[in-house]
């Protein structure tokens, strides 16, 4: 029943011409002492540069200092006509299947879920794999940097925390606040196919940024005492807002304001690139030139646009 009821609402939805996230498939989990054991040098990392999803696995990997026990490899920028990734050495900032020596992660895909290409699924970003049982553990970005949290709890890493248990109900709260009209909602403004969808997500996008620039007004970090704490609720927050005025504003019609026009969140932002390591991975031309290159709906003639010539990605 549950399952119709979720059909519907989705064919609603589609009706109306909103846009409609595809749910990730994988959802197991690294546990100490459990099927996927806490090991150094046993996952690895699938990425584009390009996605904000996958940004945060990047930045988490990074801030816990577990660099050394989890490896990636990144897909080309360009996405395919279908949607789907490929690997390309060639490509700056790009990467080859260190693992499998794919071309595609479809093939990454079929190897973990035999029969994939054959149901027409589309592979996404981030793939958490597991080089000893040979398969994907987990597609789902926020549960991944969560479980990045255990490499941490095994005293792996550098001692940092994101997401330290005293305040992972507010952490969960805020992500759960933001994702819908910030994180998605500017994907649900810009593949909007009706105006009243465009309006509705628009609206409900800008109505959370004046609500987190007021929150950020006498505080540094999303969560936490005080000026707050870093945790992952910044992480998530900041891989979309760092996307904002150089593809968002344009591309997808997030026009309203930019992030530049508000003091509070611009800070947060720079606040972000000074924490070491972060500013190490954003690759802004694998970020620019993905969106305006791929979505062709969008953008038909794939003009990427030379501007702005102000906002982070100066830094």
């Amino acid at each position: 029943m549950a399952n119709q009821e979720q059909a519907g609402a989705w064919t609603k939805a589609f009706e109306l011409g909103k846009f409609i996230r595809k749910s990730s498939e994988f959802r197991n989990h690294i546990t100490k002492g459990g099927a996927f054991d806490v090991e150094s040098g046993r996952y690895h990392l699938y990425v584009s540069h390009a996605c904000p999803w996958a940004h945060r696995t990047l930045i988490t990997r990074t801030l816990l200092g577990i660099e050394d026990h989890i490896s990636f490899d990144v897909v080309d920028w360009r996405m395919n006509r279908d949607g789907s990734w490929s690997f390309n050495p060639d490509e700056k900032g790009a990467t080859h299947d260190s693992i499998h020596g794919a071309s595609h992660l479809e093939d990454v895909y079929e190897r973990a879920y035999p029969g994939w290409n054959e149901s027409r699924n589309i592979g996404t970003v981030p793939v958490l794999w597991d080089r000893k049982q040979d398969t994907i553990v987990n597609n789902e970005s926020r549960e991944i940097i969560r479980m990045f949290d255990t490499f941490y709890e095994a005293g792996l890493g550098n001692g940092t925390t994101l997401s330290p248990v005293s305040l992972r109900k507010e952490i969960d709260a805020m992500i759960d606040a933001n994702y819908e009209s910030v994180n998605n909602g500017v994907y649900k403004s810009g593949f909007a196919r009706t105006q009243s969808a465009y309006d509705e997500a628009v609206t409900a996008l800008f109505h959370r940024l004046d609500q987190l620039e007021e929150h950020l007004a006498n505080r540094d970090w999303l969560v936490g005492e005080g000026v707050g704490q870093l945790t992952e609720a910044d992480v998530c927050l900041f891989t979309t807002l760092a996307r904002f005025d150089i593809v968002y504003v344009v591309h997808f019609k997030c026009n309203i304001r930019r992030i530049i026009d508000y003091p509070n969140l611009q800070a947060f932002l720079e606040r972000m690139m000074k924490v070491p390591g972060v500013k190490e991975t954003c690759h802004w031309h694998h970020i620019k030139a993905h969106y305006y290159w791929s979505h062709q709906n969008i953008n038909t003639f794939r003009i990427i646009p030379s501007g702005p010539h102000e906002g982070i990605h100066t830094l």
